[in-house]
């Protein structure tokens, strides 16, 4: 059935009389103030943040100093003493002095901070400067006077959070004694991390709605909220996830760039309890950089991670221009970031590893593995499964990325003889992006006049067949990766007790990249295994990167000298 609509319901035009009552309404209900970034802070004559710490108090001071039952007392004491004065400033400024001590400031130990008066009544804390702040970096003692420090001498970041504390502090108190006081406060606070390094800028996230509290007798009447515009990691970290709305820039249309705003607060509602809480903790322990990513690289472990941008700079150098988050992840845990990618629509690389393993018992009863039990592929699993050569007929692969995700395969020969068309895949949703997998592939190598390819299951073993000569010169022993007496050994022996090696406890890994990054200092000489080198060409396509290196055609090694 249709409804009738009512004439009464229609909405009224909008006149410039009717405008004027609907912005005085607007103004009855919200209070809306803006804390603009700074951008001028060297500039003395800006209006900005710029202004030295007591320039900003005078407007503090002004709107309180007929309010204070002392001020007649300094009144009296600029007439007497110039002590009496800076007594009552520091009395009259003490509330947003104190709360200045919540953010860690003004730092070198944190001092405090004094005022002197230089006895002129008439422009108390005003641009003549007959007023001003002081930093006390020792106590005055026995026989000594106090050592201060003016405040122009603080640094830039002080400075930046110094004043917007002021200012909260200001825009709350003005917001308190509007005499018609609207509901709602809304504070816009534009990004704070400016001048501010890590540990303030995380300090002052925290510390900044317990400055906009609102008073127990306001509570339930009136209400405060924050809006802070930012592209600092460390302060999403510090504010939880379901207060982030993420502007998702979106592709030109007509001409014109826009923009989609997510509420990540409705993409934690909509999962599972175990990955939301798995998503939360991995995401606040390491990788707030992914909201501010042209485009995510997902990688199997720490070796990768560390030496990662190194073979972006010699695959495809022009990738560095491009922001570029790289989340650490075992193959077991990166489909689990799947949701969170298709929310955020980002252009994904996923560097994993093939695991290969023996296939497992018919009597077993299950052909699958776990992601737990994936954890540590070179161990046996309850199954009795172990960690094998990609080559071992019927082998499969341990990795759930590969199994459950791209390209959903088990088997290995499967995997290997993926084209790399399959390799990639569309995040679903609106406007999404593609997200490809890159994994070892084999690689062709020579060795005393032999000649083979062989595949790696992890990338230690890939980077030793992709470099295998260099690998085995004595002179690089401390990569762990040198087979004693390689000079007598065929190239089946040789890859073998390579692979043997790298399964063995006793192998460190990490060892193993620092040790590569201590000889690429000295002799560079290494090539990225060939399926990363694949995966960042790819990459550097998707995000239009000038000037993308080619592949090199298939590689294979001189005769070791």
């Amino acid at each position: 059935m249709q409804s009738q609509s009512n004439s009464d319901d229609a909405p009224v035009p909008l006149g410039s009389e009717s405008a004027r009552q609907g912005e005085q309404l607007l103004k009855k209900l919200i209070r809306i103030d803006f804390l603009n970034a700074q951008k001028h802070l060297s500039d003395v004559n800006s209006a900005g943040r710029a202004q030295d710490l007591s320039q900003r108090l005078s407007r503090f001071y002004e709107r309180i100093r007929d309010k204070t039952n002392t001020n007649y007392d300094a009144l009296r004491a600029l007439s007497s003493a110039e002590e009496h004065l800076s007594s009552h400033l520091n009395q009259a400024l003490s509330p947003v002095l104190d709360s200045l001590k919540e953010f860690g400031y003004p730092g070198f130990d944190n001092p405090r901070l004094k005022i002197g008066s230089a006895l002129n009544p008439a422009s108390m804390l005003s641009n003549s400067g007959s007023a001003r702040v002081h930093y006390v970096l020792d106590a005055a003692s026995e026989g000594a006077a106090e050592l201060l420090l003016p405040d122009k001498y603080n640094g830039l970041g002080s400075k930046n959070l110094l004043y917007m504390a002021i200012e909260l502090t200001e825009f709350k108190a003005s917001w308190e004694e509007t005499e018609e006081r609207p509901p709602l406060h809304l504070i816009f606070v534009e990004e704070p991390e400016a001048h501010l390094h890590t540990q303030l800028q995380q300090v002052f996230i925290h510390q900044v709605l317990e400055l906009l509290k609102l008073n127990a007798n306001d509570e339930g009447h009136f209400s405060s909220q924050l809006v802070v515009t930012t592209h600092s990691p460390h302060i999403l970290h510090e504010s939880g996830f379901s207060a982030i709305r993420y502007f998702r820039r979106m592709s030109r249309t007509s001409g014109r760039h826009t923009s989609q705003i997510l509420n990540l607060s409705r993409f934690y509602a909509d999962q599972h309890e175990e990955d939301r809480d798995f998503l939360l903790r991995y995401m606040k322990l390491t990788h707030c950089d992914l909201f501010f990513a042209d485009a995510a690289i997902l990688v199997e472990g720490n070796v990768e991670r560390l030496l990662l941008p190194l073979m972006v700079k010699k695959a495809q150098k022009g990738l560095r221009s491009r922001c570029l988050s790289i989340l650490e992840l075992g193959g077991a845990f990166a489909h689990r970031f799947k949701k969170l990618l298709e929310f955020l629509s980002i252009t994904t690389l996923i560097i994993t590893d093939l695991d290969s393993t023996y296939p497992p018992d018919p009597a077993a009863g299950n052909s699958s593995m776990s992601a737990e039990e994936s954890d540590e592929d070179d161990e046996p699993d309850s199954r009795g499964r172990t960690a094998c050569k990609p080559e071992v007929q019927g082998a499969v692969t341990s990795n759930q990325t590969l199994a459950q995700w791209i390209p959903k395969k088990n088997l290995v020969q499967d995997l290997l003889a993926t084209p790399g068309e399959e390799k990639q895949a569309w995040l679903s949703g609106e406007n999404s992006a593609l997200v490809r997998v890159a994994y070892q592939t084999p690689c062709a190598m020579t060795w005393r006049g032999e000649s083979s390819s062989r595949t790696g299951r992890t990338f230690e073993a890939a980077f030793a067949f992709q470099n295998l000569a260099w690998s085995q010169d004595r002179s690089r022993s401390k990569l762990k990766l040198n087979i004693r007496g390689n000079q007598h050994l065929s190239l089946d022996d040789l890859t073998s007790k390579l692979q043997e090696k790298l399964l063995k406890s006793s192998f460190k890994k990490t060892d193993f990249a620092l040790a590569l990054l201590a000889y690429d200092r000295e002799d560079g000489g290494w090539e990225v295994p060939g399926y990363i080198a694949e995966g960042l060409h790819w990459l550097a396509a998707q995000l239009e990167v000038r000037d993308v290196v080619p592949l090199p055609s298939l590689h294979v090694e001189e005769e070791a000298a």
